[in-house]
């Protein structure tokens, strides 16, 4: 990829505060971990999606399309090509009587929130769920007996051409953290869900009683993307690392959650190469121990970083840089959650 002439080209698109050259992906991710992409934009508009979309397939420019980053796990080297970001640059929520029309980057807190203030039950289970709207849609995200395929009515999506074309709910092809956003390419921009008139009451405590189950079972002080790993079938992730004797696991500065054996953990401002092999320790731990192979459900994305940046004088100066940022980043949004 030209970057140069990528950034020019998206100049014309875009203002120069939605443009962002060798980004730390570690500022848009929860597990605070990650190199630099080469670029990241944050489009606000519908038609600056459009556009954007077109520009990088003629151009044959690879691209990563994320949300607020709560499920991904990007590699020391970063991401080559351009980061398309869909968060609170486009993060729209308005409802109509029981249907509400939510552009993707909203979080599914938000929404939560809002539909409750609507006395609009449904969402419920989601709201709890950290991440956008848009990865919700594309992972089929559910929890609690819930899942978003329940709520949609229809989505609105872009293809790689930067067509945007109306996905009806049989359209999306929901299965288990799946959906026909996976397979073809689309990027969902915006999504009508269907809910139905409730007792405010009644949908605060069952909001407050998912809030509180998620608070004391999971390790939300500390950064990380959920669930590490999908649920084989027939057992537990968490129950199975917990009997491999894993249990608050500590590797380098990466950890295995001593609250909830399923969640990796940046513990104490790991890198992603050091969270990487926690992970391996604890899919080979398992395997050994049980004969179940536990498969990812955090999305492990970019590039090795360069074996000739590894002398050990540069890892230092690039691990004391990275604490720097990570330590700024998590001090800012402490402040904003206060």
């Amino acid at each position: 990829m030209d970057k140069e002439k990528i950034y020019n080209e998206l100049k014309k698109i875009l203002d120069n505060d939605e443009i962002f050259i060798d980004e730390h992906m570690l500022k848009h991710t929860t597990f605070k971990v990650g190199g630099p992409a080469d670029i990241l934009v944050r489009p606000r508009t519908e038609e600056e999606f459009c556009k954007v979309f077109k520009l990088l397939n003629d151009e044959d420019v690879p691209y990563l399309v994320k949300g607020n980053g709560s499920n991904l796990l990007i590699k020391d080297g970063g991401i080559r090509g351009v980061v398309i970001e869909i968060a609170d640059n486009f993060d729209e929520i308005r409802f109509e009587g029981d249907r509400g029309y939510v552009q993707t980057g909203a979080l599914l807190s938000e929404i939560g929130q809002r539909a409750m203030e609507e006395k609009l039950t449904g969402f419920e289970f989601a709201s709890g769920i950290p991440g956008t709207l848009g990865g919700a849609l594309a992972m089929n995200a559910g929890a609690y007996d819930g899942e978003t395929k329940n709520f949609v009515h229809s989505v609105r999506v872009v293809d790689r051409e930067g067509n945007i074309i109306e996905l009806s709910n049989e359209e999306m092809e929901f299965g288990y953290r799946k959906s026909t956003l996976i397979k073809s390419g689309y990027t969902a921009l915006s999504a009508t869900i269907q809910l139905s008139h409730g007792n405010y009451d009644e949908i605060k405590e069952k909001m407050d009683d998912l809030r509180h189950r998620r608070e004391s079972k999971q390790p939300l002080e500390y950064p990380s993307a959920g669930s590490t790993f999908k649920r084989p079938e027939g057992y537990f992730a968490g129950k199975l690392i917990q009997d491999s004797g894993l249990k608050g696991y500590i590797h380098k500065r990466a950890r295995v959650s001593p609250k909830h054996s399923g969640f990796v953990i940046n513990s104490d401002g790991a890198n992603a190469t050091e969270v990487i092999e926690l992970i391996e320790h604890v899919k080979a731990t398992v395997f050994e121990k049980f004969g179940v192979r536990l498969e990812e459900e955090v999305k492990i994305l970019g590039e090795d970083p360069k074996l000739e940046d590894s002398t050990s004088e540069k890892d230092s100066e690039a691990e004391t840089s990275e604490k720097a940022i990570q330590e700024k980043v998590i001090s800012e949004e402490t402040g904003k959650n206060k």
